[in-house]
């Protein structure tokens, strides 16, 4: 009787929630990602990949610290994080197909599903303080998420039964008193970060509407308009991951049902960080886990949650929009701030990566931000290729290969050569089961003014302006490549905000910043008087202590007395690139912010796409 009216009940509001209708957009799902087991990643991006599951993955004190607390369920709150765990596990298991992590997947899901109890609470807290109490709905959100991923992925069916059974038991507690508030000093929205996510993801792989329901009904998720609050205070309602995920969810629901309206929050979340300052220069946002618009960089700045959910969100509005400049966002972010959320072996992780002052490696293996890197870096594959328009797009750079099934009957594999982010130069590999034609679509980067294309020894040669997917349709046979040159040129990017007046160092998707400790001879006290002559910025060989094959620059800057800079900048340093642990400064003076060398942000004041 439960199940029958609960779908009642959904047909009534997904009723209501239809006739709302508005506009669409021309195409509700342009760009269809290729999944991560059709993927294999080398370069930097598969490094970072392959050491977060040999030296971070498969090195956790899994049963004390991630199974012991569920089986004990004796605190009063708290959050663990092993639903996110999981979720990493199951989609590094999938990519990977190594026996060592499938191994440890199958050993947690069971261990987890057996602390489970009869009426389907999966948690930590004593029975008092279930569900209501920080951070338990949270935690049971994100369980159901992974546990649902082992099935999409596995066809595990008693995963699948596990997540339905905590659903349940959160639908059906949360249907006693649906206005009821959580316990605590945060909103409700910010402690039940995830559960909508997870909701829908549980109702795609059952088929079940009542999880739906929930969403539209319970949650109110279709409503939700709150606006983009700045600052830490009060109960939060500015948590940028918490915002950047209910956006998600938001356009989850729109890709069931393209509804207009459930774009407005994205849209005004993209105006806020690319014309209102949001965004910062390593590609991250907010700061102490809040929205701020002040471009500052010191202390608690660019949250990993918030890191991983502005990918996802942006992956999302790839697929929905097909607009270029979330892949330009998502490189920025991927290279800089992302990989900077982790030491160059992959062993720590950080909780926030700020781009001054010296950065902290956050303590123990659980919690928010290093499950949530650890699920952002496992899907990290399923970014890079996708099926655009009956044919093939590459929204990221990266020495890899690919299976793609385009329509029945006809599949491509795909792979790069590159060395990308080091040069933009990429040869793309095409190998279609037959003779086809079907458009190949390249992103070209704001950050690239002009690129050029050749096909098979210049057989077809053409230039691309940056800033958009550039398709090239044509019958494509086993063994036709395309080689992709995109010239890298220095930019010193001009400083916004508290930034006035100084300038970043930038080179492709690369941000540059200055560690004193690479330095000889650097008096501290006088960094921030120090003067960057824009012109200087040149390759000064690598640097394989933060990657193999990392870049190094070389800049030359005025010392504080050379106040009119009327003689030769005569200190020169060198710079690293962002993800340097030790990396203490981004912005830097120079003699003139007016002055034609520099240049504004690719990124900053784009126009929205939709």
């Amino acid at each position: 009787m439960v199940q029958v009216r609960r779908e009642m009940l959904f047909c009534g509001v997904l009723l209501v929630f239809v006739c709302a209708g508005g506009g669409r957009l021309a195409s509700a799902t342009p760009m269809s990602p290729v999944e991560i087991d059709q993927v294999k990643v080398q370069g930097e991006i598969g490094r970072r990949i392959d050491i977060t599951i040999d030296n971070n993955v498969l090195v956790i004190d899994v049963e004390k610290d991630f199974i012991a607390p569920f089986r004990q369920r004796s605190r009063e709150g708290g959050y663990i994080g092993l639903g996110k765990f999981i979720d990493s596990l199951v989609r590094f298991a999938a990519y990977s197909g190594d026996e060592k992590v499938l191994a440890l997947k199958r050993h947690v899901v069971r261990e987890t599903i057996a602390t489970q109890e009869a009426d389907g609470y999966i948690g930590i807290c004593i029975p008092q303080r279930r569900m209501w109490r920080l951070w338990d709905i949270h935690e049971m959100g994100y369980l159901v998420l992974g546990l649902t991923a082992d099935h999409r992925y596995f066809g595990e069916k008693d995963s699948l039964e596990a997540a339905r059974k905590l659903a349940d038991y959160i639908i059906d507690r949360w249907s006693v008193d649906p206005a009821r508030q959580t316990d605590g000093w945060v909103s409700t929205y910010v402690a039940t970060t995830g559960l909508e996510e997870a909701m829908l993801a549980l109702h795609e792989e059952s088929g079940d509407p009542q999880y739906l329901d929930f969403c539209v009904r319970h949650r109110k998720l279709a409503d939700w308009d709150t606006p983009l609050i700045q600052g830490r205070w009060g109960n939060l309602e500015g948590h940028a991951y918490y915002h950047l995920c209910h956006c998600l969810s938001q356009l989850r629901l729109y890709q069931i049902r393209p509804v207009a309206a459930l774009l407005n929050q994205s849209r005004r979340t993209l105006d806020f960080l690319l014309r209102q300052n949001g965004l910062l220069a390593p590609g991250l946002c907010g700061y102490h886990e809040c929205w701020h618009s002040n471009q500052q960089g010191f202390y608690k700045l660019g949250e990993t949650c918030a890191t991983a959910y502005l990918l996802r969100w942006l992956d999302a509005l790839l697929q929905i929009d097909g607009s270029s400049l979330y892949g330009d966002i998502m490189e920025r972010a991927i290279y800089n701030g992302l990989f900077a959320a982790q030491s160059p072996d992959g062993r720590r992780l950080r909780y926030y990566a700020p781009f001054e002052g010296r950065r902290e490696f956050f303590r123990g293996d659980t919690y928010c931000c290093p499950c949530n890197f650890r699920r952002i870096i496992a899907e990290l594959p399923g970014m890079i290729y996708y099926v655009r328009d009956g044919g093939l797009a590459i929204n990221l750079y990266s020495q890899s290969t690919a299976t793609v099934s385009l329509r029945e009957g006809l599949s491509v594999e795909v792979s790069q050569e590159t060395d990308y982010p080091n040069t933009g130069d990429v040869t793309i590999r095409l190998k279609p089961s037959t003779a086809a034609t079907f458009p190949v679509a390249l992103r070209i980067p704001r950050w690239c003014r002009q690129a050029r294309l050749a096909i098979n020894d210049d057989e077809v040669a053409t230039t691309a302006a940056g800033g958009s997917f550039h398709a090239v349709t044509r019958t494509w046979r086993a063994g036709d490549r395309i080689s992709l040159h995109m010239p890298m040129r220095w930019r010193a990017i001009r400083g916004r905000q508290s930034q006035a007046g100084r300038a970043a160092v930038m080179r492709g998707p690369l941000l540059f910043c200055l560690n004193p400790q690479r330095q000889e001879d650097l008096n501290r006290e006088t960094l921030k008087l120090l003067r960057l002559d824009p012109a200087s910025m040149k390759l000064a060989g690598t640097n394989d202590a933060i990657r193999p094959d990392g870049l190094r620059c070389e800049a030359s800057f005025w010392k504080p007395e050379d106040y009119n800079a009327a003689g030769p900048a005569n200190v020169k340093l060198t710079l690293s690139e962002y993800a340097d642990p030790g990396c203490e400064w981004t912005y830097f003076l120079i003699p003139s912010p007016e002055t034609d060398v520099l240049v504004d942000d690719e990124l900053a004041g784009c126009d929205i796409p939709f």
